[in-house]
């Protein structure tokens, strides 16, 4: 397990067999890029700067290709993950589709955030998913 508190990532490359890597409350955003881990299973990104689904969509990208063992992903706190921990606004439905959506991208999770993956909202994700994305208006 390793600890960081960074703005960047650098070096986190020699540590290619590491299995769960706790990066919250940082600054890390949308920008965010990590090496080819292929044995991490568990990230968890909580508490940082990743905002809006259109850059999540491309976050999820990355993260299939560089961490294809993923098992267990959470984005609590952060405006890409849309709860009423971070907006008043925000309501279960919303995260609901956020989850199918992450679940569209990241077929092998099996926890995200706080809650375990069910079956029902992985046959959704297969159906829906790529129809739950937010775009933020112009």
């Amino acid at each position: 397990v390793a600890f960081v508190v960074c703005r960047s990532l650098e070096g986190l490359k020699t540590f290619s067999y590491l299995e769960e890597l706790i990066l919250d409350n940082n600054l890390l955003g949308n920008d965010l890029l990590l090496p080819k881990l292929p044995h991490l299973h568990t990230l968890t990104l909580n508490k940082n700067q990743i905002s809006f689904q259109r850059k999540l969509e491309s976050l999820l990208d990355h993260l299939a290709e560089v961490v294809p063992s993923l098992q267990y992903l959470s984005l609590l706190g952060n405006m890409a993950c849309p709860n009423e921990l971070v907006c008043k606004e925000k309501d279960e439905d919303d995260y609901q589709r956020y989850r199918y959506f992450v679940l569209h991208k990241l077929t092998n999770l099996k926890f995200l955030d706080t809650r375990k993956v069910t079956r029902r909202e992985r046959e959704e994700a297969l159906v829906r998913g790529a129809f739950m994305k937010v775009v933020k208006p112009k």
